[in-house]
C-alpha cells in the first residue's frame, strides 16, 4: 500500500520514530497532522517540518481524544492513514519496592488503552476513504520480553494480540488494511532510558516502514526484529535468554 499523498495522522509525533516518519511522509506529498500531549517539542517538531499541523492532545484522556476526533472530522475529513505512534516506557527491575503497578498503569494507559480509544472513534472518518490504513507500532519485544522493561514488553505484547484481531475483523467488512510496525532498539530520546543510543536510527524505521507498506507486509519487522522473529518460533527459550543476554 502506498501511504504517499495521503492525509496521515501520527501520534506521538513530536519527536524520534514519529517525527522522522512525518518529515518521510511531508517530503512525499502527504498532508501530516502530528499528535502529542508536549506542546514545546510539538511546536519545535512543526518549525522543523513546514506544512505539517500539529495538536497537542494527550490519548490517555478521554476529553482530549474527543477534542482531536472532532476537528479531525471537521478540518481533515480525508484522513486516510493512522499510525499509533505514542509510546511510554520505564526500565526498572520486577523487585520489592519497584512500583511497577504504577509504572506498568502508564505504559499500558498510552501504548495500549489509548491507542483503541483513538483507533475506535477515527474508524468512521477511515471507512469513509476508498483505501486507509492503521498502523501500530509495537516492538521486537512483543516476541520476547526484556525483564528490564518487563512490563513495557507485555504493554508491547498486547498491541501485538491486538493489532492481529484489529486486522482480522477489518478486513471482513472494511476497506482498511491494518499493519504493525515492529522496530528493534531506537536511538531516540525516549529510548535514552534502555541503552537507546546503541540503537538504529530512526529514520530507518520512516525508511523500512514505506517499503513494508508498499510490500503489503502485515508486519513490518525492521532492522534484526525479521532475524529475531524466526529465532523466537524456533527456539523461544534461547531468543528471550538472547533478549535478556
Amino acid at each position: 500500500m502506498n501511504i504517499t499523498n495521503k492525509t496521515v495522522l501520527v501520534t506521538g509525533g513530536g519527536s524520534g520514530i514519529g517525527l522522522a516518519i512525518a518529515k518521510t511522509l511531508t517530503e512525499k506529498g502527504s498532508r501530516v497532522i502530528i499528535v502529542g500531549r508536549n506542546e514545546a517539542r510539538l511546536q519545535q517538531a512543526a518549525a522543523e517540518v513546514p506544512g505539517v499541523t500539529a495538536i497537542v492532545a494527550d490519548i490517555n484522556n478521554a476529553a482530549d481524544i474527543a477534542r482531536l476526533v472532532q476537528r479531525v472530522q471537521a478540518e481533515f475529513g480525508d484522513l486516510s492513514v493512522l499510525i499509533n505512534n505514542a509510546g511510554q516506557a520505564s526500565a526498572y527491575e520486577l523487585t520489592a519496592g519497584a512500583n511497577a503497578f504504577e509504572k506498568a498503569s502508564a505504559e499500558i494507559a498510552t501504548n495500549y488503552l489509548g491507542m483503541i480509544h483513538l483507533t475506535e472513534r477515527l474508524l468512521p472518518t477511515l471507512s469513509a476513504q476508498p483505501e486507509a490504513a492503521i498502523v501500530n507500532v509495537s516492538s521486537i519485544v512483543a516476541y520476547a520480553p526484556n525483564a528490564t522493561i518487563a512490563t513495557y514488553s507485555a504493554s508491547k505484547a498486547a498491541v501485538h494480540s491486538y493489532t492481529q484481531s484489529l486486522r482480522h475483523t477489518l478486513a471482513k467488512t472494511t476497506n482498511i488494511r491494518v499493519f504493525e510496525l515492529m522496530p528493534p532498539l531506537v536511538d531516540t530520546e525516549f529510548s535514552a532510558e534502555i541503552g537507546g543510543a546503541s540503537g538504529i536510527p530512526p529514520q530507518q524505521v520512516a525508511d523500512e516502514l514505506l517499503t513494508g507498506l508498499a510490500n503489503g507486509d502485515d508486519e513490518i519487522r525492521v532492522g534484526n526484529t525479521a532475524g529475531f522473529y524466526e529465532f523466537s518460533r524456533t527456539s523461544p527459550a534461547e531468543a528471550f535468554a538472547s533478549m535478556n543476554g
